[in-house]
């Protein structure tokens, strides 16, 4: 069956001089950056991009954000390279989206638009398809009145995938009833996640959490370390459901680590609130490995934007590790440590609020560093040593058999009739847990 023509987009920027100027020592992203960013998103969306069109101006223009007469020359370009669509890098208002889709000969759609349908593309599980539908709604409703044409319109294309055309079809208390059905479902995902993590909790195991911007190499470092099989592409937002598995460490203890949904320069706010529920994942963790692509141009910047997500979310505090992947890409001449110098300046508050910032270089793909991550992960981590212990476990302890199994290191075990005689290398955390099965003056640290 052949695939569906991808749709002809056109990209425009507009860039504030004001904003330019009073960010100018922070790093902004220039036009060109920014555009480049759009791209990828655009094609991960499935369009071919066959234009662009940028504009600097002091505030944005209220009807339609770039001027009347920069709209002619956009509706000018839209004819020239028969562009089925014109994506704006920015949030329009529902006045400025309904002035441009009448101004112009083809649909018009917005940052938040496209990246919600880059969500709704890869979505898999029945909870992230839940998310992506609310932060969806929550973005139509405001925009139902004085939509014209896209209201009646039927058909796929960027920017229509999600709730589908009958709910672009419903009026305001219809779509407010399925907010409300879905904020219901969403918040039993909560809870089952808060008892799946109370479970998690009682068994003394560290939480590891990979956080990082889109495209960084979050997944495939996931699985470099835990041998799990997570969708690894170079595409933006290639995973977005989370995914936990356990890694062990040089100290042989156990860690459970998790794999989360990449950040992006403006997350769009419905978004994040949409994605609470997962968001939780990474404020719960013990450690953050805040992952970042150094062959980017941006890396610096990346890491700002990252950060930013992170405190937005109350998890700025966390311990974090800095993991540079994608050392291997790096040409020959260049050094890891202009790159290394550049995050570290930029990211001296993360140590300011969490205490502790240390950076490891790895290559996810080839496995370069891998140890040295490993290390640096137990060492951050809070301490669990060792020890060697003896239980006297009765017939009917079998999860406590079984965390001795999973967590420690079984010497020799014995049965009688109704006892489980168990000697074995165990984390002290575990033998607190497991105290009162303990064989008095046995235990001793390794």
């Amino acid at each position: 069956m052949p695939e569906p023509a991808r749709e002809r987009a056109i990209l425009v920027d507009l860039e504030l001089r004001s904003s330019t100027a009073r960010n100018r020592g922070a790093g902004p992203l220039q036009t060109d950056d920014r555009l480049e960013e759009l791209q990828a998103l655009a094609e991960s969306a499935g369009a071919c991009v066959v234009g662009r069109l940028a504009q600097v101006r002091e505030a944005p223009e209220a009807a339609t954000l770039i001027g009347r007469g920069k709209v002619e020359e956009l509706a000018a370009l839209v004819s020239a390279v028969e562009a089925d669509l014109v994506i704006f890098n920015h949030n329009l208002t529902p006045t400025q989206l309904r002035n441009l889709e009448n101004a112009l000969p083809c649909r018009v759609i917005d940052r938040t638009q496209l990246i919600l349908d880059i969500f709704a593309r890869r979505a898999r599980t029945r909870e992230g398809q839940l998310q992506v539908e609310l932060a969806q709604l929550n973005y139509l409703l405001p925009r139902l009145t004085g939509r014209g044409a896209a209201m009646s319109r039927l058909g796929g294309g960027i920017g229509t995938r999600g709730p589908g055309e009958t709910q672009l079809e419903t009026d305001r208390r219809r779509i407010g009833r399925r907010i409300q059905k879905i904020h219901e479902q969403l918040e039993a995902v909560r809870r089952a996640r808060a008892v799946q993590r109370r479970q998690r909790q009682s068994v003394p195991l560290a939480a590891v959490t990979l956080v990082g911007y889109t495209n960084a190499g979050k997944s495939t470092l996931f699985n470099r370390l835990t041998g799990a099989g997570v969708v690894a592409d170079d595409r933006l937002f290639a995973t977005l459901d989370p995914t936990v598995r356990l890694i062990s460490l040089p100290s042989r203890r156990r860690a459970i680590l998790g794999d989360t949904v990449g950040f992006i320069h403006d997350l769009p706010p419905t978004l994040i609130e949409a994605f609470h529920a997962t968001l939780e994942e990474v404020t719960e963790a013990s450690l953050l490995l805040h992952v970042v692509d150094v062959t980017a141009a941006r890396a610096a910047e990346q890491v700002a934007d990252v950060l930013g997500v992170l405190h937005e979310i109350g998890a700025h505090r966390i311990p974090q590790l800095l993991v540079l992947n994608k050392v291997d890409r790096l040409p020959e001449q260049d050094g890891l440590d202009p790159i290394a110098n550049r995050i570290q300046a930029l990211s001296r508050h993360v140590a300011q609020q969490s205490g502790q910032l240390r950076t490891v270089a790895v290559s996810a793909r080839t496995g370069q560093g891998i140890p040295e991550l490993l290390a640096a992960i137990d060492e951050a981590l809070p301490k669990d040593p060792i020890r060697q212990a003896r239980f006297r476990l009765p017939a009917q302890a079998g999860l406590e058999l079984h965390l001795v199994h999973e967590l420690g290191r079984v010497k020799r075990k014995e049965y009688d009739a109704s006892w489980c005689l168990v000697e074995a290398e165990v984390p002290e955390s575990l033998l607190r847990r497991l105290e009162r099965y303990l064989v008095p003056a046995y235990s001793r640290r390794i």
